[in-house]
């Protein structure tokens, strides 16, 4: 099976974050033919169930090549023209899956070992398999991430805050809103205040960028509203406490600011002739901690067009990633 099938055949199957087993499943019985005629591992590491992470490894893997299995909703199946992919998970990250197993077959093609490949659930909502692999390290040594970077290494990515902002009312008929307190009209002024916070910059990271990306609350149009909240997630380009400090003062005592998901900003080490590149995105990586090794950060397709309805990847890309991972796999087994 050649990457682009593989590619199709990872975005056929549906794995919406929490519904993973499925192509966990795939890839444990196609990685375990591969791994059958060249003396490998293979190993579902439980998550909890039905979600399981898929290692697979040759000798001591000195370098790990990692990616998540899962995909945000909703979800759309392959189709393929003459330059492109599409589908959902078509470079988030079905098909760097698939550069990364190709990649694998083609290094133990040339007698190179050492070396493995840890797939996970979960990245896309709370890391819940990077959180359960750094509890279980192999010794590796160097972990490259593969998230979409234009097969360009990071040198750097934002980090990611996660807020909940939280407003609590008094219900009310709305013929008369002076016997309630109304939960919404509390967040939006909260909201808008926190709109007006000055975010920081960085001269390696860039800007720092804030997203309100849900609203909820209330009960009825004629009912004032007793509960409201609101979900934000800040682009981190340094310490969480230059926004969760500034934002709670904003809101005051009209909402409560609850941290709910910190990630880091990450720096990352670059490798010999591969070009460069720094991201907005938040990985896995953090939460993998130093137990899979020294990071790197690297993977064909475009983030632009992932989480959207034209999520696609370049073919060419595709077969350019596959010779990019086995030879920075060369090259750090060589520094080791």
């Amino acid at each position: 099976m050649n990457v682009f099938e593989l590619t199709r055949a990872l975005v056929d199957i549906e794995s919406v974050t929490e519904n993973e087993g499925g192509v966990g499943a795939y890839l444990h019985a196609h990685l375990s033919k591969i791994a059958a005629g060249s003396g490998g591992k293979i190993e579902k590491m439980d998550v909890e169930p039905g979600r399981f992470n898929v290692l697979a490894y040759w000798g001591a893997p000195i370098v790990t090549l990692s990616t998540h299995m899962d995909t945000v909703p909703p979800f759309f199946p392959s189709r393929e023209d003459s330059e492109f992919i599409w589908g959902r998970g078509a470079c988030d990250a079905k098909g760097i899956i698939a550069a990364m197993v190709a990649a694998a077959e083609k290094l133990l093609a040339d007698g190179v070992k050492n070396f493995g490949m840890l797939f996970v659930v979960g990245e896309e909502r709370n890391s819940a398999g990077a959180i359960v692999a750094e509890r279980t390290p192999r010794g590796s040594k160097y972990l490259v991430n593969g998230e979409p970077t234009n097969n360009k290494l990071a040198l750097a990515s934002k980090g990611v805050l996660r807020l909940e902002v939280v407003a609590t009312g008094r219900m009310a008929h709305s013929a008369y809103p002076e016997l309630g307190e109304s939960a919404i009209d509390k967040l939006l002024d909260a909201l808008e205040a926190i709109r007006r916070v000055p975010l920081p910059k960085d001269d390696l990271f860039g800007a720092c960028m804030m997203n309100i990306g849900t609203i909820s609350g209330g009960r009825a149009p004629n009912v004032i509203a007793d509960a409201a909240k609101a979900e934000i997630l800040v682009r981190l380009v340094g310490d969480s406490a230059q926004i969760m400090e500034p934002f709670a003062r904003a809101a005051g005592t009209r909402a409560q600011v609850n941290e709910i998901l910190t990630l880091p900003p990450i720096r990352f080490r670059g490798v010999d002739g591969v070009p460069t590149t720094v991201v907005s995105f938040a990985t896995d990586v953090p939460m993998f901690g130093t137990s899979w090794g020294e990071p790197l950060l690297v993977g064909p397709g475009n983030i632009h067009v992932a989480h959207t309805s034209e999520e696609r990847i370049s073919k060419r890309e595709l077969t350019d990633a596959v010779g990019i991972y086995a030879d920075v796999v060369k090259k750090l087994l060589a520094t080791s």
